[in-house]
C-alpha cells in the first residue's frame, strides 16, 4: 500500500529522515517542495540523501519533504516512478523542477504494468494534498508534457545523444567545427530529442560543483563528469532553430515554463544572424527555405540576409552555418512537402563533408502500432508493392464512406479522451482567411463542402491544435506538422484520385490550392511528391488512431484494400 509522509526540511529532516529508513528496508521516492520549486529523488537511503541535499543553497530553498514508501517497491520501480513523477509534475506547471534530465530513458522490468497502476495511485494521492492540480489525462495531452525536456528517452535516443555528447565535447576541445545530422521519421521524437539535449547542455552549464554525484549516480548514465567541464571549455551560447512559425510558439511557451530554459532559446531561421552561437539545434531541418516559391515580402528578407552575411544565394541552412560552429540537425527527407523546403541535396552533400556526423533515431514514440504502421502507410501511399492487409494491435485504422460518421466518430473521441483533429490535404481554397470567427458563423461561410457537410479551414495559424475551435475545424499541413494528436480524422482531398487503367494515384492539380507549394513546378512527379509527403505527415500524426476519408471514389476503393472500412 501507497504511504506519502510529509516533513518539514528544516536541521531536524535527516533524523526524521532516520527514522523512515530504520523503519523500512527497501527503496522509495521522495519530494521536496518549496513555494514555487520542487526537486524528485529515489533512493535506498533517505537520511543519507536529505543530508547531501540539505548541504545545497538551492535545495535549501525548499520546505517540505514528502517521502513515497510501498513495501512492493524495488529500484527499478522506484527508478521508473520517480522518472514519471519528475514528467508529471513538470507538466502540471505547479512547480518548476531542480531536477537535472540526465539519463532519464524508457525500459522494460518485472510487472511494470503493476507499477504503472501504483504510480496513478500516488498521483491521486498527490492531487489531494494539493501538490499536483491536474489529472494524468489533461496533462498527458498538453504541450507541456509531449515536448517536455524530462522526457523518457528511447534505446536509440539514449544512445544518440550519448554518442552525439561524447563527439560534440571532443571536437570542443580540438576547436573543430562540426555538423552532426540525425535522421529521424515521422514519430521519432526529433523534437522530443532536441528540446531534451537543450535542457540538458543548460544544466551542465549552469550547474554547482556540489552537483556532480546528481550528475554521475549511475555508470550506467552519460559520461556527465566530463560534460560538466563544458563550462571550463567556455560558456555556451545555444539556441534551438525551428522553421514553422506555429510549432516555435509552442515551444517558446513550453520553455518558458522549464526552470533553466528562457524562450528566447527557441528562434525563428532569419533570428540566428543576430548574435554568433556555438552550439545551434536545428528541430524540422527538412522544412529549412530555400529561396523558390517565397510568399511576397519573403524574397527581400532572403536579399537583405544573404547581403548582410555576405551570400550571393544562400538558404536558410547556409544562414545557419554561417552563424554558428556547431550544428545538430534533425531532418526528414519524407517530410518536405512544398518546393520551398531546402532540396534533399543540400543535405546529401552535407553527409559527404568530413566533418559531419550522421545518426538514425528509428523507434517509434508516438503512434501506438509502431514503425510497422509507418511503413504500411508509406507502402499505400508511394506504392512500393501491394503491402500484405494488417491489423495493428492497439491502434485504430479505419476508412469510411460517409463524412458525417467520421466526424461523429472522431466526435466522440475528442469526448473521451481529448486532442481529436480532424485534417486534410488543400484542396479546398480558403475563403475564410483572415474572417473572424464571430462573421464567418453569422454569415453562415464555409470553405469545404463534402456530401451535405460543410467546414471552415484553421481560423488560427500558430498553435492550432490547441486553439479554442479547434475541434470544429479542418486543419491543413501547416498546422499540424510537428505535432501529436490523439485521434486524427484525415480528409484525402480530390487533388488525389486513382487511374484504374494505369492502377496507379494520379494528381488532379486543378484541385491543389496551395499557391505557393505548386507554383514553378512543371512537372507532376514532383507535384505528386509534395502532395504524397503531406499526407504521410497527416496519417501519421495520431497517438492512438486513424480514421480516413477519401473523396475520390476509385481511391476510396484503393484504399480500402488496405484498410477496414469503419462500417464492418
Amino acid at each position: 500500500m501507497v504511504r506519502i509522509k510529509t516533513i518539514p526540511f528544516d536541521d531536524q529532516a535527516v533524523n526524521k529522515a532516520r527514522g523512515i529508513t530504520q523503519a523500512i528496508q527497501y527503496p522509495s521516492v521522495y519530494i521536496l517542495t518549496g513555494r514555487k520549486e520542487a526537486y524528485v529523488g529515489e533512493t535506498i537511503n533517505i537520511a543519507h540523501r536529505i543530508q547531501q541535499h540539505y548541504h545545497r543553497a538551492d535545495r535549501r530553498r525548499l520546505d517540505q519533504l514528502r517521502v513515497i514508501t510501498d513495501k512492493r517497491f524495488n529500484k527499478s520501480a522506484t527508478t521508473d516512478i520517480e522518472a514519471s513523477l519528475i514528467k508529471y509534475l513538470s507538466a502540471d506547471g505547479q512547480f518548476r523542477l531542480q531536477n537535472g534530465n540526465n539519463g532519464i530513458r524508457n525500459y522494460n522490468y518485472y510487472e511494470k504494468e503493476v507499477y504503472e497502476k501504483t504510480f496513478r495511485e500516488i498521483w491521486q494521492l498527490l492531487i489531494k494534498q494539493g501538490i499536483a492540480k491536474h489529472n494524468h489525462v489533461q496533462i498527458e495531452n498538453s504541450d507541456l508534457f509531449k515536448y517536455s525536456p524530462y522526457k523518457s528517452l528511447t534505446e536509440d535516443q539514449y544512445k544518440t545523444a550519448e554518442s552525439l555528447f561524447d563527439s560534440l565535447l571532443q571536437h570542443l576541445q580540438r576547436n573543430e567545427e562540426t555538423a552532426f545530422l540525425v535522421h529521424g521519421g515521422a514519430g521519432t521524437g526529433k523534437t522530443v530529442l532536441a528540446v531534451y539535449l537543450m535542457k540538458l547542455i543548460t544544466d551542465v552549464m549552469t550547474s554547482q560543483p556540489e552537483a556532480a554525484d546528481e550528475f554521475t549516480a549511475d555508470e550506467d548514465e552519460f559520461s556527465f563528469q566530463s560534460l560538466y567541464y563544458l563550462k571550463n571549455i567556455k560558456s555556451l551560447k545555444i539556441g534551438l532553430v525551428v522553421p514553422m512559425t506555429s510549432l516555435r510558439k509552442t515551444l517558446k511557451k513550453v520553455f518558458k515554463q522549464v526552470q533553466g530554459l528562457r524562450s528566447s532559446m527557441v528562434i525563428g531561421p532569419s533570428d540566428v544572424i543576430k548574435e554568433h552561437y556555438d552550439v545551434l539545434i536545428v528541430d524540422e531541418a527538412h522544412r529549412l527555405r530555400q529561396k523558390k516559391n517565397l510568399m511576397p515580402g519573403h524574397h527581400k528578407v532572403f536579399e537583405r540576409i544573404n547581403a548582410q552575411l555576405g551570400l550571393k544565394d544562400g538558404n536558410e541552412w547556409d544562414w545557419i552555418r554561417c552563424c554558428s560552429d556547431y550544428q545538430i540537425l534533425f531532418y526528414d527527407d519524407t517530410q518536405t512537402v512544398k518546393p520551398t523546403d531546402i532540396d534533399n541535396g543540400v543535405f546529401q552533400r552535407l553527409v559527404q563533408k568530413e566533418n559531419t556526423e550522421e545518426y538514425f533515431l528509428t523507434s517509434q514514440m508516438r503512434v501506438a502500432a509502431g514503425q510497422d504502421y509507418i511503413a504500411y502507410v508509406e507502402n499505400i501511399l508511394y506504392e512500393y508493392g501491394n503491402p500484405k492487409k494488417k491489423k495493428f494491435k492497439n491502434y485504430e485504422f479505419l476508412l469510411f464512406d460517409q463524412i458525417q460518421d467520421l466526424v461523429r466518430t472522431l466526435q466522440e473521441k475528442e469526448r473521451e479522451v481529448g486532442l481529436c483533429r480532424l485534417v486534410a490535404g488543400y484542396a479546398w481554397k480558403w475563403k475564410t482567411q483572415n474572417k473572424a470567427l464571430d462573421q464567418i458563423r453569422s454569415e453562415q461561410l464555409y470553405d469545404i463542402e463534402i456530401e451535405s457537410s460543410r467546414f471552415i479551414w484553421n481560423s488560427v495559424n500558430e498553435d492550432w491544435v490547441n486553439s479554442e475551435n479547434a475541434v470544429n475545424e479542418v486543419g491543413c499541413i501547416h498546422t499540424v506538422q510537428g505535432y501529436d494528436l490523439n485521434y486524427a480524422g484525415v480528409i484525402v482531398g480530390p487533388e488525389l484520385a486513382y487511374d484504374e487503367q494505369t492502377q496507379s494515384i494520379v494528381v488532379h492539380a486543378e484541385h491543389y490550392f496551395d499557391r505557393f507549394g505548386k507554383a514553378s513546378i512543371h512537372d507532376e512527379k514532383i507535384l505528386k511528391h509534395y502532395i504524397l509527403n503531406i499526407y504521410k505527415v497527416l496519417l501519421t500524426r495520431a497517438i492512438k488512431g486513424t480514421f480516413v476519408y477519401v473523396c475520390d471514389p476509385a481511391l476510396r476503393n484503393y484504399f480500402r484494400q488496405w484498410i477496414d472500412s469503419a462500417e464492418e
